[in-house]
């Protein structure tokens, strides 16, 4: 099964930026929902931002809207999540994954809707 590659990540003070990107070696996404998803320690894997199939809508969850931004180039089959504004709250491990179900309207997803999980990039946020 198709894998999806996470880069970008890395350690960064608060109020600063990051910018993270997913690829999709060897599949185009370009008809399917593509979302981010974090992990810190001890707790449950989150929703954090999602693109519709023709990049017209976008979701954030409350937490990161108006400090994060989520795009996608289908021309490079990949897809991003620029992080101003960081907080320490934002460290996590960042996963990439995308909706099975091609043309869906773009809803908040649960992880469990989502697959082609990436192996994630750290995000580290010091005080």
């Amino acid at each position: 099964q198709v894998q999806l590659t996470e880069s970008g990540g890395g350690l960064v003070q608060a109020g600063g930026s990051l910018r993270l990107s997913c690829a999709a070696p060897g599949r185009t996404f370009s008809i399917n929902n593509m979302g981010w998803f974090r992990q810190a320690p001890g707790k449950e894997r989150e929703f954090v931002a999602g693109i519709s199939w023709n990049g017209g809508s976008t979701l954030y969850t409350d937490s990161v809207k108006g400090r994060f931004a989520i795009s996608r180039d289908k021309a490079e089959n990949t897809v991003s999540l620029q992080m101003n504004s960081l907080k320490t709250e934002d460290s996590a491990v960042y996963y990439c994954a995308a909706d099975p179900l091609p043309y869906r309207t773009l809803t908040e997803p649960t992880t469990t809707m989502y697959d082609f999980w990436g192996q994630g990039t750290q995000v580290t946020v010091s005080s």
